[in-house]
């Protein structure tokens, strides 16, 4: 790709310069109404005795993904990382978001053993399975005829 000459490149560089600006400064507080809430978008069922939690993680690494239940809360934390092989002066604009994450769920009380929590991540989405027990599954719908 050719590059662009230099006078149509500096706007594209300033714009990117304050768009990461804003987000190392933003970036501290890590709170929901700056746009940390667009990673991590889970939808939650229950399946199999299970209640099951699927959480995109687009961009992140296997490795780079901690899951742990605390408080009864299911916590998963993790980290985004730009590709260090690239310069930062070296981007016209960065769009995507770097940087660390956390999602926290209630759990409900009375679960089985935590340990039989499992997880698996593939294609970027991470799926955690939490065993529940009998008395916290869906109740079946039992139809009662009125007279």
């Amino acid at each position: 790709m050719a590059r662009l000459p230099s006078i149509w490149e500096e706007p594209f560089r300033l714009t990117s310069r304050l768009s990461r600006w804003m987000d190392e400064f933003f970036r501290d507080f890590e709170l929901p109404f700056f746009g940390w809430e667009s990673l991590g978008r889970t939808d939650i069922y229950e399946k199999e005795g299970k209640l099951v939690y699927e959480t995109e993680l687009p961009g992140v690494r296997k490795e780079d993904i901690d899951i742990r239940v605390e408080d009864n809360q299911l916590i998963i934390t993790g980290e985004v990382k730009r590709d260090e092989r690239i310069a930062e002066e070296d981007y016209l604009r960065i769009g995507r978001r770097y940087g660390r994450f956390q999602r926290v769920f209630p759990l409900p009380e009375g679960l089985e053993d935590p340990k039989k929590i499992q997880a698996k991540f593939e294609n970027g989405i991470l799926r955690v399975s939490v065993p529940l027990k009998e008395a916290l599954r869906k109740e079946k719908v039992i139809e009662i005829k009125v007279e």
